[in-house]
């Protein structure tokens, strides 16, 4: 967990030393966090978690269409009734996603936005220690899996830094019944157009 906190922390502080000089490129560079819903087999077998995300954009200001390239950690615990002790599920994912940004009028700070693609999911079980556990059943398994992911949110501009809440529904295609989870994202946004 420590070398995953400080990976984030060197993550961001890249992201906010180098938005300057990306502003210029229209990059956009995204840090957020937020709950983690599971949903399905998924959502019987652990509660509701945490995740963080960073995430660089590029969407040129005369095209409603973008490309967002993201990483996101999530930890959520299993049920007692499924594992018992303080065990966790630990996804780490990439993802590669298509953005539409409505149109809106110049004066508006607020964007509404579709996004969606395709990415790799790592499911691993941790407990308190972080020390990797055998699993039963497929409710996260250490293992790597493709999935899909698709939702909405919206932007709060305010110059070149601005909030955004998203949601989006992700299916992780595993063996068995897939492992489907909402991460519900709040952030911040710097650079951009």
């Amino acid at each position: 967990m420590k070398v995953v906190s400080k990976s984030f922390a060197a993550l961001a502080l890249g992201m906010l030393v180098g938005a300057p000089a990306a502003h210029a490129q229209g990059a956009e560079f995204s840090l957020g966090g937020g709950a983690t819903v599971p949903l399905s087999d998924y959502g019987d077998a652990t509660k509701t978690g945490f995740h963080g995300l960073v995430a660089v954009s590029f969407a040129p200001s005369s095209f409603p269409l973008g490309i967002q390239i993201d990483g996101m950690y999530q930890r959520l615990k299993f049920e007692e009734a499924v594992v018992s002790g303080d065990r966790s599920s630990q996804i780490l994912q990439a993802t590669g996603n298509l953005i539409y940004k409505f149109k809106s009028s110049e004066e508006s700070q607020f964007r509404p936005y579709l996004i969606g693609g395709v990415g790799i999911y790592n499911f691993k079980r941790v407990s308190g220690d972080n020390v990797a556990t055998p699993g039963t059943g497929n409710t996260g398994n250490t293992g790597t899996d493709f999935g899909l992911n698709g939702g909405a949110g919206f932007d709060f501009k305010a110059g070149a830094i601005g909030l955004f809440v998203e949601g989006r529904f992700h299916n992780v295609f595993t063996d068995g019944s897939d492992n489907k989870f909402i991460p519900i994202t709040l952030g911040v946004r710097l650079g951009g157009n």
